[in-house]
C-alpha cells in the first residue's frame, strides 16, 4: 500500500451526458482557460505540503481527476502539459480519467513530459449489450478495448471504472454483468478495475427508479461482486465506498460489513463476509 494524493480539479463540463453522472457539477460553463489547471494544482499541493509535509512524506501516486476527461482540449489546455508534468514530478504515477475515445496523441505528449509513470483511467461502465447503449456513454465495447490496447502498447498503465448495477439490471444480474465486465477489462490489457456501486442524485436516476427501471445494489451485491472479481485473480480489484451507508441493508450489520470490504480493498484478499442475523 502507498499514499495517493487525490486532487478534483474544476474545469469545463464533460461532453458527454451519461445518464448515471453527476459530474456535470462544480465545472465550467466553458473552455478551461490556459493556465487555471496548474494554478489548482499548485494550490492543492501546497495546502498538503503545509497539513502533512509533503513531499517528505514520499507520496508515491497522484490523481488528477477533472471531473471530465484529461485529454479533452478544452478541459485541460495541452499548452498546460508541461507545467503540470513539472509540478508532479515527485510522485512515481500520475492518474488520470479520460474517455476511450480520446485516447491519443494527446495521450504522448503528456506521457512524454513526465518524470513519473503515466496511467490513465477509462469508463468501460459494462459490457452488456444492451445496457452499455442505453447509458448514452457513446461507447462501444470495441472502442473500449481499442483504447486500453492503445495505451499499453504505449507504455501507459490503464485501470477501468465499472458500474455495479446499471439501470434495467436486478442485484444479481448486476453481479453477474460486473465479473463478465471485470473478465473483458483484464482481458483488454487493464490493470486494475474499480467497481462503483450505481447511485441516484443527478435526477435521471430518481426518474429511472419512480419508472421502475432502477435500484440501488445493496452491500450484499457489492461483497459478491468484490469477491468474484478478486477471485480472479486478473488484477488489483476495488469496490468504491464512498458514501457506502446508502447501501446498508441493516444499520447495526452495516458497519461490520463495511470494514470487511474495506480490508479486501486494502489486503486484496477474499475475507468471511458477516452475513446479516438481524
Amino acid at each position: 500500500m502507498e499514499d495517493v494524493v487525490t486532487i478534483l480539479l474544476t474545469n469545463r463540463e464533460c461532453p458527454w451526458t451519461c445518464v448515471f453522472c453527476d459530474l456535470w457539477k462544480h465545472t465550467l460553463d466553458g473552455p478551461t482557460p490556459p493556465g487555471a489547471t496548474p494554478a489548482q494544482i499548485a494550490w492543492a499541493l501546497r495546502q498538503i505540503q503545509e497539513t502533512h509535509g509533503w513531499p517528505s512524506v514520499g507520496f508515491g501516486a497522484i490523481k488528477l481527476y477533472n471531473s471530465g476527461n484529461f485529454f479533452d482540449s478544452l478541459a485541460i489546455p495541452p499548452s498546460d502539459y508541461a507545467a503540470i508534468a513539472d509540478l508532479v514530478r515527485n510522485f512515481r504515477t500520475v492518474i488520470v480519467e479520460n474517455h476511450p475515445r480520446l485516447t491519443d496523441d494527446r495521450v504522448l505528449q503528456f506521457r512524454d513530459s513526465m518524470a513519473g509513470r503515466l496511467e490513465v483511467a477509462l469508463g468501460l461502465e459494462t459490457v452488456h449489450p444492451d445496457i452499455l447503449p442505453r447509458l448514452n456513454k457513446q461507447l462501444t465495447v470495441a472502442e473500449y478495448e481499442r483504447a486500453a490496447g492503445w495505451l499499453r502498447a504505449h507504455d501507459c498503465d490503464v485501470r477501468t471504472f465499472l458500474l455495479l448495477q446499471p439501470p434495467g439490471l436486478t442485484n444479481d444480474e448486476g453481479v453477474e454483468w460486473a465479473v463478465r465486465s471485470l473478465e473483458t477489462a483484464f482481458a483488454a490489457g487493464s490493470q486494475c478495475c474499480s467497481l462503483i456501486p450505481t447511485r441516484a442524485g443527478n435526477g435521471t436516476m430518481e426518474q429511472l427508479a419512480r419508472d421502475g427501471w432502477f435500484a440501488p445494489p445493496t452491500i450484499d451485491a457489492l461483497d459478491r461482486a468484490l469477491r468474484r472479481g478478486l477471485e480472479l485473480r486478473a488484477g488489483r480489484v476495488f469496490v468504491d465506498l464512498w458514501n457506502v451507508e446508502q447501501f446498508w441493508t441493516c444499520p447495526r450489520c452495516g458497519p461490520a460489513q463495511t470494514a470487511v470490504l474495506r480490508e479486501m480493498n486494502l489486503t486484496q484478499r477474499v475475507m468471511p463476509w458477516p452475513a446479516c442475523r438481524c
